[in-house]
């Protein structure tokens, strides 16, 4: 059964940054492309970014780009997500996911979500 855990969340200032992990049991990550999402209370879960299974591609949405940076160690079965210049409507539930990762990063390509991680940003 594919599992992924995410880690990494916690309160952070306005400006400051946040590495999210998202570690894989159960089977072999580098087989599948990871992407990450969000949801805060009362909004639909959207797509953050997301990599191929390679690594080799990666795509962001319009309100993170240049901000945040994904990536993957498949020798740890880990994918990565760096967060910077983090603003307050960045906090969420930060979720990540196996599937297909395109230029678009929609819900329905995804599946074996992990239960999430809180992501604070306030001052």
């Amino acid at each position: 059964q594919l599992q992924l855990v995410e880690s990494g969340g916690g309160l952070v200032q306005p400006g400051g940054s946040l590495r999210l992990s998202c570690a894989a049991s159960g089977f072999t990550q580098s087989r599948y492309a990871i992407g990450w999402f969000r949801q805060a209370p009362g909004k639909e879960r959207e797509g953050v970014a997301c990599i191929s299974s390679s690594g080799a591609v990666t795509n962001y949405a319009d309100s993170v780009k240049g901000r945040f940076t994904i990536s993957r160690d498949n020798a740890k079965n880990t994918v990565y997500l760096q967060m910077n210049s983090l603003e307050a409507e960045d906090t969420s539930v930060y979720y990540c996911a196996a599937g297909s990762c395109a230029r678009k990063i929609t819900t329905r390509s995804f599946d074996s979500w992990g239960q999430g991680t809180q992501v604070t940003v306030s001052a």
